[in-house]
C-alpha cells in the first residue's frame, strides 16, 4: 500500500507540476533594454489585450541579406539567453527573427501548445511580408524543435534545422517516467515523428551522443523515419560526447552549420 500510495502521489505531481518541469522562463519588464552585440530591432506585436508577442530581429544589411532564420529556442530564461547564436546566422548574411513564449522574457500572455503554435505561423506570416519561401530557414533548439518542425509541416521553407530534437514531449516523458502512461499525463504533446510525415523541406538534425536532457536516440529515431514521396534528403549530424547545452562549442557544429546555411 506504502508503494502504491508513492507512485500516485508522484504521478499527480508529474500531472499537475509538469509545466514546472516543462518550461523555465524569466520574464522581464515591458521597459526593459536589451543590449546585444550585434545589430538587431526590437519588435512588439500586440496579439490582443491580454497578450504582446515580443520579437528581436538581429539584421544584416540589406544589400547583403540572403534570407531569414526563424529561431525558437529552449525552455529557459528568455531571448537574451539565446541572443549569442544570432551570430553564426548573421555571419552567413542572414537575418535572425526569435521570439519569447508566454511567460518568456516580455511577452504576455496565457501559454499552452496551441499559443506557441500560433505564435510561430504569426512570425511566419510576418516573414513572408519581407521574404519568399525559399528564404526561410526554421530553427528549433530543445522544446522548440517541435514548435519549428509543426511549422514546417504546415508551411514551406529552404531548410528545417533541429538542435537536439526530441520525438516527442511523451517519448521524452518515457525516458523520466516511463511506469506512468505518459501519453494520458502529457499535456503538451509536439509529435515531431508525426510531423515529419509531412515535411518534405530538407532537414538537419544536430545532437551529442552525451545529451543528458534529450537522449540522442530520438534524433536516431527521428532520422529513421520513412522520408515522404518528393521530400528533400534528411540528415543527422552526431557531436562525439556533446551535452545538451554545449553543441555550439564544437567546430564540427560551427562548420557543418555554415556549410548548411550557404546552400542556396
Amino acid at each position: 500500500m506504502i508503494v502504491l500510495g508513492i507512485y500516485v502521489l508522484v504521478g499527480f505531481i508529474l500531472y499537475f507540476l509538469q509545466e514546472k518541469f516543462l518550461f523555465h522562463p524569466t520574464s522581464l519588464p515591458a521597459d526593459h533594454v536589451f543590449n546585444f552585440p550585434i545589430p538587431f530591432k526590437e519588435v512588439n506585436v500586440a496579439v490582443n489585450k491580454e497578450k504582446n508577442l515580443n520579437i528581436v530581429r538581429f539584421t544584416v544589411p540589406d544589400t547583403t541579406c540572403r534570407g531569414v532564420v526563424l529561431y525558437f529556442h529552449g525552455n529557459r530564461q528568455n531571448i537574451e539567453r539565446y541572443a549569442h547564436r544570432a551570430e553564426g546566422f548573421t555571419r552567413n548574411n542572414l537575418e535572425v527573427w526569435m521570439i519569447d513564449y508566454p511567460g518568456f522574457g516580455k511577452t504576455t500572455g496565457e501559454r499552452s501548445e496551441q499559443a506557441l503554435n500560433e505564435d510561430a505561423q504569426l512570425l511566419y506570416r510576418m516573414a513572408r511580408a519581407s521574404f519568399g519561401k525559399d528564404s526561410i530557414i526554421l530553427y528549433g533548439k530543445s522544446l522548440g524543435t517541435g514548435v519549428a518542425a509543426r511549422l514546417a509541416s504546415l508551411r514551406d521553407c529552404r531548410r528545417l534545422i533541429l538542435e537536439t530534437p526530441y520525438t516527442s514531449i511523451e517519448g521524452l516523458m518515457r525516458n523520466f517516467a516511463w511506469m506512468y502512461p505518459v501519453s494520458l499525463m502529457a499535456k503538451y504533446h509536439f509529435p515531431i515523428d508525426s510531423y515529419f510525415e509531412t515535411i518534405t523541406a530538407p532537414v538537419t538534425l544536430f545532437h551529442g551522443t552525451n545529451d543528458e536532457t534529450v537522449r540522442y536516440s530520438h534524433s536516431r529515431k527521428l532520422i529513421a523515419l520513412p522520408v515522404p514521396a518528393g521530400a528533400q534528403p534528411r540528415e543527422l549530424i552526431t557531436l562525439e560526447k556533446g551535452k545538451h547545452n554545449n553543441l555550439y562549442d564544437f567546430d564540427l557544429f560551427q562548420h557543418k552549420l555554415d556549410s548548411v546555411l550557404q546552400v542556396e
